[in-house]
């Protein structure tokens, strides 16, 4: 399959640059895939579409603000860190610009010495291994100095760093929001619980993977970089009794799908596991555990699409995003969302 197969026109006005207020007044297309009718809701109109029993599958990771500017030691260069993944306590893997001021040794300073660099290896696709130096608790001077690494189609800064969270983020480690997850309320999650659905959270922390485009023509060549992800022993259980009797598993976003894909076995259950995960989705991938997917649209030929499009079929899925462009949806981190049941 190639990865142009997975391309759609999407006009430049249609892609969000401002979350809308309140999280859950944006709006929801709803794809049913026993027929394919498509409905146009607004996402708290969500609860119309769950049950009784379903088990709506959360990640609960938080984006660090984790976008810090600098200065080279002692030349004074400027430099631009993204964090990606904590490696080992203070040791992390990041990506930078300009990448050419930052060799192995080289040493930069954040907010007048607050907190300091040094490069200690080069990696796969530009990325650095750097150790930090600081006194103090590192996320309470990220707080300080560093800025919500928003994508680089979001041309506004955003005041409200906990915007770019989901209101159940609980676990620090995320260099890009789990988006689907953003439209959520804690009074529709109330609504949602009161209905009988049980809410049940994995973790995925987002890395470069989100950032980094298909850039080969033959989908299968393309390499997933690898995420750290974790399901708990009371989530694989109450997941694995759902789905033994025959209730739905709803994942909201595809990082909760890649968790759920990544620790079922052949058999079908899901293990307790914690680790790394490169799993790449894509047709005609047969899904072991997911039923029903929340998200938001995402970028022609991403792999985030070509995930949507494994779960409901390429042909229909570029029929429901012809379908929003038309319907003026608004696209991408702080657009609009679907779901497909």
């Amino acid at each position: 399959m190639k990865t142009s197969d997975f391309y759609y026109d999407l006009p430049e006005e249609l892609i969000a640059q401002t979350p809308v207020e309140p999280r859950d007044s944006s709006r929801l297309l709803v794809y049913h895939k026993e027929d394919g009718k498509i409905e146009h809701r607004h996402f708290y109109d969500i609860v119309d579409y769950l049950k009784a029993g379903d088990v709506l599958v959360v990640n609960n990771t938080k984006v660090l603000p984790c976008r810090i500017y600098g200065n080279k030691v002692p030349t004074g260069g400027k430099i631009e860190f993204l964090l990606l993944k904590r490696i080992h306590l203070d040791v992390w893997e990041v990506i930078l610009k300009p990448g050419r001021i930052a060799k192995p040794g080289s040493v930069f300073s954040f907010g007048d010495g607050k907190l300091t660099a040094q490069v200690l290896s080069l990696g796969e696709g530009g990325t650095r291994t750097v150790k930090f130096t600081y006194d103090g608790v590192f996320e309470d001077i990220l707080s300080q100095l560093g800025e919500m690494p928003l994508p680089p189609y979001i041309h506004n800064k955003i005041t409200n760093g906990e915007r770019y969270n989901t209101v159940y983020s609980k676990v620090n480690g995320s260099a890009a929001a789990p988006t689907a997850g953003l439209h959520f309320t804690p009074e529709l999650l109330e609504k949602i619980k009161a209905k009988g659905v049980e809410i049940v959270d994995v973790l995925l922390h987002v890395g470069l993977g989100t950032f980094r485009p298909v850039k080969v023509d033959d989908v299968s060549n393309h390499h997933m970089h690898s995420e750290y992800f974790s399901v708990s022993q009371k989530s694989a259980d109450i997941i694995n009794k759902a789905k033994s009797e025959g209730r739905r598993i709803i994942s909201v976003g595809t990082t909760s799908v890649r968790v759920l894909e990544s620790a079922t076995d052949d058999n079908g259950v899901l293990q307790a596991i914690s680790g790394n995960t490169e799993i790449f989705i894509y047709p005609p991938y047969k899904f072991k555990m997911v039923d029903g997917l929340i998200t938001n649209f995402h970028l022609p030929e991403s792999t985030l699409l070509m995930l949507v499009s494994a779960f409901c079929g390429r042909e229909e899925v570029l029929r429901v995003y012809n379908t929003a462009v038309k319907e003026k949806y608004r696209f991408f981190s702080f657009g609009d969302a679907t779901m497909f049941i």
